[in-house]
């Protein structure tokens, strides 16, 4: 049976690492990192992430903001908020909650955001300066989904790893970052051949295609750590759960190790947009990140 990779537990380890040196920069530097956070609308799942969001933050001794605004706010008006948050001297990570209202161009509020306080990573800036291995601010999921990875097994160096989906959000930016591990590096899709012998080559596999328990036990290599990125609801025995893109009771049977879903990769997201924003306050003030 596969080890269980207990994201819940890092995440909470890695909160902790922030929190300290957020300490270390109020009182060597005199300066506190701060976070703003704009909601549009009242979708009811990125209310309660955007809630979690500004807990956690406050938690680890940040300055957190929350701007709220109706449904009904113009493209214009969110785009002035975005320019007046670039501008606060205080706010060193600036975070558009994702999905915009459908009269909004999500792509233009998020490339109107200043890329040194692009927390998300999706600024092309930033997906630039990652793809080209220079200094970045990388999406917080991939992120997250590296260091489980490297914490279950070390060094990835030499690896052959297989990325499932090819999105921007998540499966192109941890296939860079993969890359920069040294890993082999395939990224896998809805037109692979032979989807399943592809993923049997891998080491590490990096499921991240948005479809429910996809993923099967014997498309696995023996003893492959798997980090299940899926989060996906569904309906089982008339109760509504979460489920990964792996068929976890089959693929625990044949991984050397697992994350769970939920309780994997999820609790990571929020803890890597907290070290991203301590990354972005150092880089705008010119000094050394603290060890996190």
């Amino acid at each position: 049976m596969a080890k269980l990779i207990d994201g819940k537990a890092f995440a909470k380890d890695l909160r902790g690492r922030i929190a300290g040196a957020v300490q270390e920069l109020k009182t060597k530097h005199g300066f506190t990192p701060g976070l703003a956070v704009v909601l549009v609308g009242e979708d009811p799942a990125s209310r309660v992430y955007v809630a979690n969001k500004a807990k956690q933050t406050v938690e680890v001794g940040m300055n957190s903001w929350e701007h709220r605004l109706p449904a009904s706010t113009s493209e214009a008006d969110l785009l002035a908020l975005v320019e007046k948050l670039n501008r606060d001297p205080a706010c060193h990570g600036i975070l558009v909650q994702l999905p915009l209202p459908k009269h909004i161009d999500s792509a233009k509020v998020l490339s109107a955001i200043d890329p040194a306080k692009d927390v998300d990573g999706f600024h092309v800036v930033n997906v630039g300066r990652l793809s080209t291995g220079q200094e970045a601010l990388v999406a917080c999921t991939p992120v997250g989904s590296v260091m489980l990875a490297k914490h279950t097994l070390g060094k990835l160096e030499g690896l052959e790893a297989v990325v499932i989906g090819r999105s921007n959000i998540v499966g192109k930016p941890v296939a860079q970052l993969l890359l920069a591990e040294n890993c082999t590096v395939t990224i896998a899709h809805s037109k692979t051949r032979d989807l399943p012998g592809v993923v049997r080559r891998a080491d590490l596999v990096i499921a991240a295609v948005g479809r429910p328990e996809m993923v099967k036990g014997d498309w696995l290599k023996p003893g492959a750590c798997v980090i299940d990125v899926g989060i996906n609801r569904i309906e089982r025995d008339g109760k509504a759960r979460l489920v990964g893109d792996c068929d976890f009771a089959s693929c625990e049977k044949v991984a050397g190790a697992i994350t769970p879903v939920p309780g994997g990769v999820g609790p990571m997201t929020i803890a890597c947009l907290l070290h991203n924003t301590v990354k972005a306050a150092c880089a705008i003030k010119g000094i050394a990140t603290p060890a996190m």
